[in-house]
């Protein structure tokens, strides 16, 4: 008769199979797979940003993003300072105090708007949040009044699921966050007003530039009214009550880096050699949906996001849900400590406002091999660190 052994943390077997790139963090996100430091060699370094150099890339910037997200030709695109963060407060300081506004959040970052605008611009907005997993009512929106909100809420993996409860007929403007869902969700522009995302996100850039896009609704907004607060230079996007329109051809506010400048126009083309924003879609929805599918498969592990039709295919965001783990933050920590040693996945921890639980990046810019190789180690991690808690015990 064979005595079985207890499972030790040291014999859970690993899988055979590795991720060729196990960078999954979901800000800065993944590069384009063929990224590599020669490609951008072409970059105006030691060049004025105002040479026609700069200006020419610049402006190519500008019209790739319009022509790959068909963005309006009547929609002006801005390249600001500060990355997303930079042009979602542009947009707060400049444009709102015309009327009542209305702010929905369901995560941080939409939770940072609300700050924003109660507490610094002292704004009497009518909130409207959910917890982490759920989305705010969206049936409820006032639409005679301003509306921020995030399009794809990168730490809780909860994305509105379409356009279609924006009012056509809307008298406000809508402001929408779009960092974690631009490239990679199907944004309705008749729909928005003020768009924004930074480059680090679905594209993989690099840090510390935003996307500003402005509806002809937003640009008469901003020439017809004068916010009651001063603005900081960087904030200003009009000038004896007209639109700067440098800015939205390339004349940026501040100097831009030329090699972050190169490294999405790099991205761009990436972009285009997969099928443009249909392929970078199909390659999110196949990453997400492999997550998803491993979550229906084992019981210990759940998608955040309550409703389906909600789950990003971007930051998908999980929880465990198995009733013997004791302590639910130490024992994610711990999950994600020993995929990072192992070099499987590398900064997968939830955001740290979040639940407790692991956000896995899915945007187009990473191969859905890799996630595929990438969750069986999940499943090794899990079963380690349930033993290791067991021999702890």
């Amino acid at each position: 008769m064979t005595i079985e052994q207890p499972v030790s943390q040291d014999t859970v077997r690993k899988p055979d199979m590795r991720p060729t790139n196990p960078r999954f963090s979901s800000g800065p996100c993944a590069k384009p797979p063929t990224f590599d430091l020669t490609k951008l060699a072409d970059a105006a370094l030691g060049r004025s940003h105002r040479a026609a150099v700069g200006k020419d890339k610049l402006k190519a910037a500008i019209e790739g993003t319009r022509e790959i997200l068909g963005i309006p030709e009547d929609y002006r695109i801005g390249i600001v300072p500060a990355s997303d963060t930079g042009a979602v407060e542009m947009a707060l300081w400049s444009l709102l105090g015309e009327r009542k506004v209305e702010m929905l959040a369901w995560e941080s970052f939409g939770s940072g708007w609300v700050t924003d605008v109660i507490k610094q611009l002292k704004i009497d907005a009518e909130v409207k949040t959910s917890d982490y997993g759920q989305i705010a009512d969206l049936g409820s929106v006032d639409f005679a009044k301003d509306v921020v909100f995030t399009w794809n809420g990168t730490t809780s993996g909860v994305r509105v699921p379409n356009g279609d409860w924006i009012a056509d007929d809307r008298q406000g403007l809508t402001i929408c966050d779009a960092t974690s869902a631009a490239f990679a969700m199907d944004l309705p522009w008749d729909k928005l007003d003020v768009t924004t995302f930074s480059w680090q996100k679905v594209l993989g850039g690099e840090a510390a530039h935003g996307m500003l896009i402005l509806s002809p609704r937003a640009v008469e907004r901003l020439e017809s009214y004068t916010p009651a607060w001063p603005l900081p230079k960087i904030f200003r996007l009009t000038k004896s009550g007209k639109l700067i329109e440098g800015i939205f051809t390339g004349a940026t506010i501040n100097t831009p880096s030329m090699l972050a400048v190169e490294d999405y126009l790099f991205a761009l083309d990436w972009a285009r050699s997969v099928g443009g924003l249909q392929g970078l879609i199909a390659r999110a929805d196949a990453n997400a949906g492999a997550v998803h599918a491993f979550c229906d498969q084992n019981n210990w592990i759940a998608n955040l996001a309550e409703d389906a039709a909600t789950r990003s295919n971007t930051s998908v965001c999980l929880k465990f849900t198995d009733a013997r783990i004791q302590d639910g933050s130490a024992f994610a920590k711990a999950v994600a400590k020993r995929l990072e040693a192992e070099n499987i996945a590398l900064d997968i921890g939830a955001y740290r406002d979040a639940p407790a639980g692991l956000r896995i990046w899915c945007g187009g810019t990473v191969e859905t091999s890799d996630i595929e190789a990438m969750l069986p180690w999940l499943a090794w991690a899990f079963e380690a660190e349930i033993a290791a808690q067991a021999e702890a015990a």
